[in-house]
């Protein structure tokens, strides 16, 4: 079988005053005819990304509104992620094709996931798929009478023919696809219906919840953070797309004209991305010596709280991706009012309208001139991140990501109706999400 990820128990009544009204009243009308479904997200790490981010907080909440809703794990040895990485590479552009060996490892395994996930007793009304690592399943799982849902969270506008050609014929199995943004949808899509729904963060998570300025302040201590200093930061995986070399470009632009100025680069290594830690040894060498320079993992303890203390206490964060699906660290940092230099890619843009935010940057150049102008104008800074909170809280919240996905469900149970069900789970408590 499946390993099941336990996520706990969340509810939408603590979002009432944090979330707009208007989407926790639409989610208890949304739910009222899927309550007792059953449904399923499919991933392939509990940890270390923005799509185990988004489960572990999405997922409690399904159950909260009578959906039961299970989030499970797809196995693989390390040959097997080492081809996930390169087919999520190649469907973002990167150059090179797979080998026959290549791909009958990847069919191999996800034929045995294929019949581990068979097996389940469990039976489900909608299976979500998360990127490209699970994507074959919904065609080599044809005894799961399930509506099935592929969630790819890459740009795939432009992928590499090679490995879209060898991955496309495998999604013809799926009911809807859905996409952060229109550009992303790769050509000749097997998939007809197509949505369109920009990721979320979690404004009650550990890594976003507000944080006391002392309790900050000590966290950052503790890391090696000298909290008197100034501190540019970016928060990502270690992967070439996210660029963490040209931020140490940018950062040592700046460096002369703030003499004290700190570097944080903290990430976390992934179990599906071995490619993770030939980047970590990578900037480790390009930054030995600098002092003030801090890389930061979940090797060492950096986990959500030191993250969320980095975001809020930094003078500006940075995201210097290359491509990049959406960048939920953007809204992350946008949350805690902290302004944002970051690259003009994917999905970055539309939490950055123009004069929201901070500044969008194509080059090494023009992010060391945005970070210097924005350590220069702390009150331009200020202004910028405070308006990035309200657009965050307007559109990229938790319950707002849920609401899209109940009415995606909703029509697929319109166009094939579900069977009868079983009882509602008695936790479940309409009025929670009532407005006063």
């Amino acid at each position: 079988m499946l390993d099941v990820v336990d996520v706990g128990k969340r509810s939408l009544a603590t979002y009432r005053g944090i979330a707009p009204d208007e989407i926790l009243d639409e989610l208890h009308r949304l739910s009222e005819d899927l309550r007792g479904a059953r449904c399923m997200h499919l991933s392939a790490t509990p940890y270390g990304g923005g799509v185990s981010e988004i489960l572990r907080s999405l997922v409690p909440l399904y159950n909260d509104l009578g959906i039961v809703t299970d989030w499970k794990l797809i196995h693989g040895d390390d040959s097997f992620f080492q081809v996930t990485k390169r087919i999520h590479n190649g469907l973002q552009g990167a150059p090179g094709e797979l080998s026959e060996s290549e791909k009958a490892t990847y069919l191999a395994n996800a034929q045995l996931n294929a019949h581990q996930l068979v097996s389940d007793s469990e039976h489900y009304d909608f299976v979500f798929v998360h990127d490209p690592q699970p994507a074959v399943l919904a065609t080599l799982s044809p005894r799961l009478d399930a509506r099935w849902i592929w969630r790819c969270h890459i740009d795939t506008s432009h992928p590499n023919p090679a490995f879209w050609d060898f991955l496309s014929p495998y999604l013809h199995a799926y009911d809807a696809a859905i996409f952060t943004l229109q550009e992303f949808i790769p050509p000749r899509l097997p998939i007809s219906d197509v949505r369109i729904y920009p990721p979320a963060i979690d404004p009650l998570s550990p890594k976003n919840h507000p944080l006391h300025v002392s309790l900050a302040r000590d966290v950052l201590e503790w890391i090696g953070i000298r909290t008197h200093r100034p501190l540019i930061t970016q928060v990502s995986r270690f992967d070439r797309w996210k660029d963490p070399l040209g931020v140490v470009r940018a950062y040592q632009r700046v460096r002369p004209h703030v003499p004290d100025l700190q570097l944080a680069l903290a990430g976390s290594l992934a179990l599906d991305d071995p490619e993770g830690w030939e980047v970590y040894e990578e900037l480790r060498a390009a930054t030995a010596g600098d002092s003030l320079i801090h890389i930061l993992t979940n090797l060492v303890g950096v986990g959500n709280i030191e993250v969320n203390a980095l975001q809020a206490f930094s003078d500006v964060v940075v995201q210097k991706s290359l491509r990049e699906g959406f960048g939920l660290v953007v809204a992350e940092t946008l949350w805690k009012s902290t302004p944002v230099v970051a690259s003009r890619v994917g999905g970055i843009p539309i939490q950055m309208p123009e004069g929201t935010g901070g500044f969008l940057v194509d080059t090494v150049e023009e992010c060391a001139e945005a970070m210097l102008h924005l350590l220069r104008r702390p009150d331009e800074a200020r202004l910028l991140g405070a308006r990035g909170h309200e657009h965050v809280r307007q559109h990229f919240l938790m319950p707002r990501m849920l609401r899209d996905h109940l009415r995606l469900l909703k029509h697929l149970a319109a166009v094939r109706p579900l069977p009868p069900r079983g009882i509602v789970p008695v936790s479940f408590n309409p009025a929670s999400l009532q407005g006063v």
